[in-house]
C-alpha cells in the first residue's frame, strides 16, 4: 500500500478530496486565480493522461508545459480542419455526429484538438450547408441545425470539454480558403493586422473562463521570408517575431492564462525549411511576452511527399534527419529555452509512407520522426489530420475508424498511457479508507491474469477482461499492484506504464470497447522479476474492484 500511496500522492495530491461510490466517480474542477511556475525536475516522466479530466489552464517552466497542479503535460493531439475553408465547418459532419467524432478522437488516445479558423469565419460567420442530419445510425447533429459556424465551434468546444479534451484555436488564414495564406503574412488588405489582433481578442473573450480552450496558435505557417512575406528579426512590417509579441500580448491582456503558440518562418539567414517550421531566429531573437511562462514555440515539419527538400536523398539516415530537426526547431526545447509543440506533421495511409527504410523516402521520414518524438517526450505534437477526406487523414471517409491501423498504432506508441486520474484516485480513496479491507467486488467485470513461459528471471503475462455487466465498457484502464520485484517491459494490444509496484494498463485505439457480456483477449506483456513471481490479488477496472 505504501507504493500506491507514494505514487499517487506525487501525481494526484488532491486524492483525499475524492469520496465516491463503487460505480460512479466524479472529480472537482479546480480553478485558481493565480499561479506561479515551479521548475520541473529534469527527468520527470511525462504522464499526460494521469490527471483530472479538467486540468485547468496550463503554463510553462523551462522546456515543459505544466497543468494547474504543476504536473507535466504533453500535447498529443490531432488537427481537425474545415472551419477555415469556404465551407466554414469541420470535415465529417455530413456523415457523422460531431460528438461521435470527438469521442473517436478521445478513444484513440488523443488529448488535444487543434482547430484551424479564418478571420473571415470569425467576422462573418455563415450557417454552413455542409452538415448532415441523418446517417445509417439515425439522426445526427440535430443541435447544430440553423447555427452559425461560430456557434457550432461553441458546441464543439463545449462537448470536447466534457470528454477531457483540450482545444487549441489556430488562426490558419485571413480569407476563408484552403491551406496557409499564400502571401505568407498574417494580414491582408481586407484583414489588416488590426483585424488579426481584434479577432483574437474577440475569440479570447468568447471563451474567457473556459479552460477547455487552453491556447491560441497565433498564425499558421508564416513564410516567404525571402520574397516579401513573413521574416524573423528583419524589422519593419514583415517581422513576424515582433508581430507575435504584439498579438500574444493582446491575447494575454484579455486572458493572461492562455498558452500562446508561436510558429516559425520558412527561412532564416538564407537557410530554408518548411513553412512555419524554421525557428533558428529564436536563439538570437526570442519572442518576449509581458506575461511570463505562457509561451510555446510551434514548428511544422513534413516529408518528401510534400516537397523533395535537399535533406531527402540516397544518403538520408535517421541521424541525418534528427540533425535537421535539431538545427531548425528541436534545439529550442533541448536547450531548455522554451517548450516546443510540433503543430503539424503527417503522411498518407500507404504502408510504405508510414514505415520504411529506403533512404530519403516518406516512410523513413515518418518512422524516424515518430521515433524522435518518442525519445524526446518533452516535445508535444498534433498530427495532420483527422479528416477522412484528406490524403493524410487518420480516419476513413465515414469518420468511424482508422484509415490505416498501422499509422494509428505508431502514433499510439508515442502517447502517454491513457490512465484516467478519476479511476486512479478512486483506487487511492479506497486504499486509505477504513473500509478498504472489506471492499466489495464489482459483479460487472472479471480479470483473468496468467503467467506463461516462466524462466528464472522473466515471464510472459496475459490478460483477459470479461465484461459481465449489462452495459458496454467504452474505454478502459486496468490497475494492479505487484508484491514482488516484477517489472513490465513491452506490451501487446495495450498501453502500459509502471511506477514502483503499481501497474497501469489501458486500451489502444482499437480495443477500447468491450460489449456487455463480451470478453477482451489477446493482451500480453513481457516482464522480468527477481526471486518470487506471485500473482496480483486485486484488479481495478476503471476504478472498480473486479470480481
Amino acid at each position: 500500500m505504501n507504493g500506491i500511496l507514494s505514487f499517487f500522492l506525487a501525481v494526484c495530491p488532491l486524492f483525499a478530496l475524492i469520496i465516491t461510490p463503487f460505480q460512479t466517480f466524479t472529480h472537482p474542477i479546480i480553478r485558481v486565480a493565480t499561479h506561479q511556475a515551479i521548475p520541473a525536475p529534469k527527468h520527470r516522466v511525462v504522464l499526460a493522461a494521469m490527471r483530472a479530466p479538467d486540468t485547468g489552464y496550463w503554463h510553462t517552466s523551462g522546456n515543459q508545459i505544466l497543468d494547474e497542479r504543476n504536473q507535466p503535460v504533453r500535447i498529443e493531439g490531432i488537427n481537425w480542419y474545415g472551419f477555415e475553408t469556404v465551407r466554414q465547418v469541420p470535415g465529417g459532419l455530413t456523415v457523422q455526429d460531431y460528438r461521435t467524432i470527438l469521442q473517436t478522437i478521445k478513444r484513440n488516445g488523443f488529448n488535444t484538438v487543434r482547430i484551424p479558423l479564418s478571420n473571415q469565419m470569425i467576422e462573418r460567420p455563415v450557417v454552413p450547408k455542409n452538415i448532415g442530419f441523418e446517417n445509417e445510425q439515425g439522426t445526427i447533429n440535430t443541435d447544430l441545425r440553423g447555427l452559425s459556424s461560430l456557434e457550432i465551434l461553441d458546441r464543439i468546444v463545449e462537448y470536447a470539454g466534457t470528454l477531457g479534451l483540450k482545444v487549441i484555436l489556430d488562426n490558419h488564414r485571413s480569407e476563408a480558403g484552403d491551406s496557409a495564406e499564400q502571401s505568407g503574412l498574417w494580414y491582408t488588405n481586407e484583414y489588416p493586422e488590426s483585424a488579426w489582433i481584434g479577432d483574437w481578442e474577440s475569440l479570447v473573450r468568447r471563451y474567457a473562463g473556459n479552460s477547455t480552450v487552453v491556447g491560441v496558435d497565433l498564425r499558421n505557417e508564416p513564410h516567404n521570408a525571402n520574397s516579401g512575406g513573413a521574416c524573423w528579426d528583419c524589422g519593419g512590417e514583415r517581422d513576424w517575431h515582433q508581430a507575435a509579441e504584439r498579438g500574444g500580448n493582446a491575447v494575454l491582456r484579455v486572458n493572461p492564462r492562455l498558452i500562446v503558440f508561436v510558429e516559425g518562418v520558412d527561412a532564416y539567414d538564407n537557410d530554408s525549411y518548411w513553412w512555419g517550421g524554421n525557428l533558428e531566429g529564436v536563439r538570437r531573437s526570442p519572442v518576449r511576452l509581458k506575461v511570463a511562462n505562457q509561451l510555446v514555440y510551434s514548428p511544422h515539419t513534413y516529408g518528401p511527399n510534400e516537397y523533395a527538400q535537399k535533406w531527402f536523398n540516397t544518403n538520408t539516415t535517421a541521424a541525418s534527419l534528427e540533425a535537421v530537426w535539431v538545427k531548425h526547431w528541436a534545439y529550442v526545447s533541448l536547450s531548455g529555452i522554451a517548450p516546443v509543440w510540433v503543430g503539424e506533421f503527417g503522411t498518407t495511409n500507404k504502408t510504405e509512407d508510414i514505415r520504411g527504410n529506403v533512404p530519403g523516402s516518406e516512410g523513413q521520414w515518418f518512422q524516424s520522426l515518430v521515433q524522435f518524438l518518442g525519445k524526446h517526450q518533452e516535445l508535444s505534437w498534433t498530427s495532420w489530420a483527422l479528416n477522412g477526406e484528406d490524403a493524410n487523414g487518420l480516419l476513413n471517409a465515414h469518420y468511424d475508424a482508422a484509415a490505416n491501423v498501422l499509422k494509428q498504432e505508431m502514433l499510439a506508441s508515442i502517447m502517454s498511457p491513457a490512465v484516467p486520474a478519476v479511476a486512479a484516485e478512486a483506487v487511492v480513496a479506497r486504499v486509505v479508507s477504513p473500509m478498504a479491507g472489506r471492499e466489495r467486488r464489482s459483479e460487472a467485470c472479471h480479470v483473468s491474469y496468467r503467467s506463461r513461459n516462466e524462466s528464472r528471471d522473466g515471464f510472459t503475462g496475459t490478460i483477459e477482461i470479461a465484461n459481465t455487466g449489462d452495459k458496454a465498457i467504452e474505454g478502459w484502464t486496468l490497475l494492479w499492484l505487484y508484491t514482488d520485484s516484477q517489472e513490465i517491459g513491452q506490451a501487446r494490444n495495450a498501453r502500459v506504464a509502471q511506477r514502483g509496484d503499481m501497474v497501469m494498463m489501458s486500451n489502444t485505439g482499437e480495443n477500447g470497447v468491450i460489449p456487455a457480456g463480451g470478453r477482451l483477449a489477446g493482451i500480453s506483456f513481457q516482464s522480468s522479476y527477481r526471486g518470487v513471481n506471485r500473482r496480483p490479488v486485486k484488479f481495478y477496472l476503471n476504478g472498480s474492484l473486479c470480481g
